[in-house]
């Protein structure tokens, strides 16, 4: 799960997907700057499908369900083509490729992606964002620029279980302090033996 970083994408030996965090606020930016309503369309169909898929059990769409949110993205996703001006021309002479809006390169993202966009629809183990992983590095990059280092492997690898014990536990319903104030007195030792 990821930005679509293209250096991402290099890694062929597993399945995509593109968080759709990400994009809704791509699409956000492309629908309150230009007025496109290709943007609008496909941020409401994907938040739809979000929330349909959230509420579901088994976290996910039947076949058919799928096959009906392939045909309304790709509908959108042509709807968008012809509402976007056409791609200049490249000139003679001009080294490098034509320099395309924001809006054309998140519709061809779009385009060639859709199955790493809508994985989340179909595979109940995909979220439809990467944003808790994201604030869970988030923090230890923070604390890297704010000491500039960690001093040993040892350190950082003892920020790293701190930080996944306090979030797991965050997960559970309990308050970080008292998470501290648990593990310090022993008292989570003798509740899980």
């Amino acid at each position: 799960m990821h930005d679509c970083w293209a250096s991402y994408l290099s890694y062929e030996h597993c399945r995509h997907g593109l968080c759709g965090a990400h994009l809704l606020r791509e699409l956000t930016f492309i629908r309150e700057a230009n007025g496109y309503a290709w943007a609008g369309n496909m941020q409401r169909l994907l938040q739809q499908t979000c929330s349909r898929v959230t509420k579901r059990p088994r976290k996910r769409l039947t076949p058919r369900e799928y096959e009906t949110l392939q045909k309304h993205y790709r509908n959108i996703l042509t709807r968008g083509e012809r509402e976007l001006p056409p791609i200049p021309a490249k000139q003679n002479g001009k080294p490098g490729r034509v320099a395309k809006s924001d809006a054309h390169n998140l519709w061809e993202r779009l385009k060639e992606h859709e199955s790493a966009v809508l994985l989340f629809a179909q595979d109940p183990n995909v979220p439809f964002t990467n944003n808790r992983a994201e604030r869970d590095l988030r923090m230890s990059k923070v604390k890297q620029k704010v000491c500039g280092c960690f001093r040993k492997a040892e350190f950082a690898q003892a920020y790293c279980r701190i930080s996944s014990y306090l979030q797991t536990m965050a997960n559970q319903g309990h308050n970080p302090l008292v998470a501290i104030q648990m593990a310090l007195s022993g008292q989570l030792y003798a509740e899980t033996g």
